[in-house]
């Protein structure tokens, strides 16, 4: 018998499925746990920098890996291993810390041991102010969330880290604190949308290193109205084309 005469062995079938599924979900959790999570935006805190409806992507590896990377948060283990420090200004995805179940975004503020205060809406970082510059106003619902122009500030942090901060309301709550000390192993997170936002100024408080699951990267989609990915739809209408692939920063 030849070669071409041999009997060819039969694939496809039920068993071949499930191999191949079960080989595709080890590979989706293996990027989850290891390199990318995709998370949306569900609420405020961030505008102008994130829009609720947006869908980003957080490098798990920027930070090293808690028990927080795990699916289900499994208490393997303590700390974080291949540890490495946030930057003053990045966006960090982080584990609530009264409830560890919930995903919080903000942005790093503080470091281990930096001194933090609110003053008339001015930050103060270590007893120096950060610059606050007007750049101008928003009067669009679908970034600011209500009907009228809001005044959009430049904030620079020591490290060159600039971003926009909306200041919805003067004299909030928020814009005159206490000073927070932070402690070693631990950070002090903001949201732009400084007069809405749940942060450590308030319940947040300071968050713990191994709280912190990774980095926002890239905004991959991006949809406004509350309305889902899925309703393909509404997407012509929807669907906000220029924030689309777009770096967060």
């Amino acid at each position: 018998m030849s070669v071409a005469d041999k009997p060819q062995k039969k694939s496809g079938g039920l068993g071949e499925t499930v191999s191949v599924i079960i080989q595709a979900l080890l590979l989706a959790l293996v990027i989850r746990t290891f390199l990318f999570q995709p998370f949306s935006i569900p609420s405020g805190s961030m505008r102008p920098t994130l829009l609720e409806g947006d869908y980003l992507f957080v490098t798990k590896w920027a930070y090293g890996y808690s028990r927080y990377s795990l699916p289900f948060s499994p208490n393997l283990f303590s700390g974080r291993v291949w540890a490495s420090e946030p930057q003053r200004g990045d966006v960090v995805v982080f584990k609530f810390p009264p409830n560890p179940s919930l995903d919080y975004i903000k942005r790093v503020i503080g470091l281990p041991g930096d001194r933090i205060q609110m003053r008339d809406g001015q930050l103060f970082i270590n007893d120096v102010g950060v610059p606050r510059v007007k750049v101008g106003q928003i009067d669009n619902p679908d970034i600011t969330e209500v009907n009228r122009p809001v005044d959009v500030y430049r904030e620079t942090l020591p490290n060159g880290v600039s971003y926009d901060t909306l200041d919805l309301t003067p004299n909030s709550i928020g814009d005159n604190t206490r000073e927070f000390v932070v402690p070693e192993g631990h950070y002090f997170m903001m949201g732009d949308n400084r007069d809405n936002s749940n942060d450590s100024r308030f319940s947040v408080g300071y968050v713990p290193a191994e709280n912190l699951v990774g980095r926002a990267n890239i905004i991959f989609f991006s949809i406004a109205d509350g309305a889902s990915p899925l309703e393909i739809w509404k997407w012509p209408t929807l669907v906000r084309g220029s924030r689309l692939f777009t770096s967060v920063h």
